[in-house]
């Protein structure tokens, strides 16, 4: 018989604690009608428990560990790993190394739960460092944007192995084909070969040199994220970081702002609103940033999953589904067969480098 999935709960991360943990672990139940999964939840038991009252169905799959010490938001990395050991967060991470869980999802501080995955798991071996990826709505889909806030900077080494870990994941929650190899672009300035500094375009040469289990594209500009043009777009965290809050801006102060006051101006735009109810429903849907939470800390040995801080309970759910995803498929394994090939290949593709530039 297959054991069930354990997803790890850090319930009192984030703005809201349990009172949108547990609303989350009830809705991701019927999300994920069918398939066996189990929750651990780590924190208050007092405030756990009087939520799981609340809801019967999270409670029928879920068991509390309780601790009365939590990571504060504003803590900074070094102090929570400090202070962290006991704290809901810690406990959530340390239940995947003792192989009572087999992902963790936080809501919490985001610095600290970077800290405290890569002291508790360990990178996975070639990896250097993790890489936070989001799941972006486009024209086409849903594609994979990375890294979107771990590293400030990334050489062309790293890059190459953001894109390895991005093609992973978006084979394994987002594609709908799974025989079909993920398309790759390295964002830049532009799409010429010349464009862009030197590991943007070392990178680029990496990914076209080395047979890895990916298609590279080429280089994507910042119009491409949202026409969907590749599965995944590359780069490092502080540019992934800007793009990402500027679309979430966007969404949420500019463009749902001037439906809604273009759709209320008049008497006959309001009564256009109500006829086009239904799709505007619909496209509301599409720009909700719940229906794509949840951005693992990919590079780690185990399934990490940072949900955004003020989500609500479906965003919630939609980190567990990530997590769930993630925790069930073999995008481990081919992360480790693309580094594989990549770590045999580099040495060659560096030594011809060489001698092209004599």
């Amino acid at each position: 018989m297959t054991r069930p999935v354990v997803i790890s709960i850090d319930a009192m991360g984030g703005d809201h604690g349990p009172s949108v943990a547990v609303p989350g672990v009830a809705i991701a139940v019927q999300r994920l009608a069918g398939r066996d999964v189990r929750y651990l939840l780590h924190g208050d038991a007092a405030l756990i428990e009087a939520e799981l009252a609340r809801h019967p169905a999270a409670r029928a799959v879920s068991e509390v560990r309780h601790t009365d010490r939590a990571v504060a938001a504003d803590e900074k990395p070094a102090q929570a790993l400090r202070r962290g050991k006991g704290t809901s967060l810690w406990n959530a991470i340390e239940a995947i190394r003792d192989k009572e869980a087999d992902a963790a999802v936080s809501a919490g501080n985001t610095g600290a739960l970077m800290a405290m995955s890569k002291l508790i798991l360990r990178m996975s071996v070639g990896l250097d460092r993790p890489a936070i990826v989001a799941s972006w709505p486009t024209a086409r889909g849903v594609s994979a944007v990375l890294d979107v806030g771990a590293n400030i900077t990334s050489d062309a080494t790293q890059l190459v192995e953001f894109a390895i870990m991005g093609a992973a994941f978006h084979a394994a929650v987002h594609s709908k084909d799974r025989s079909r190899r993920s398309t790759v672009g390295l964002l830049n300035v532009g799409s010429e070969d010349v464009k862009g500094h030197e590991e943007v375009r070392e990178a680029g040469r990496l990914l076209r040199e080395t047979s890895l289990d990916l298609d590279y594209y080429g280089f994507v500009e910042g119009d491409d994220i949202a026409k969907g043009t590749v599965d995944v777009v590359v780069t490092d965290g502080f540019t992934g970081n800007i793009a990402l809050k500027t679309a979430e801006g966007m969404a949420k102060h500019f463009f749902v702002p001037i439906i809604r006051e273009t759709l209320t101006s008049t008497l006959l735009a309001k009564l256009g609103a109500v006829i086009a109810s239904g799709a505007l429903k619909q496209m509301k849907g599409r720009l909700d940033p719940s229906s794509v939470n949840g951005g693992p800390l990919l590079g780690l040995n185990g399934v990490v999953v940072k949900s955004h801080g003020g989500t609500d309970a479906k965003g919630f759910a939609n980190a567990l589904k990530v997590a769930a995803d993630l925790a069930a498929s073999d995008y481990a394994e081919q992360i480790a067969r693309n580094m594989d090939r990549f770590g045999a290949a580099l040495p060659g593709v560096q030594a011809a480098a060489a001698e092209g530039a004599e």
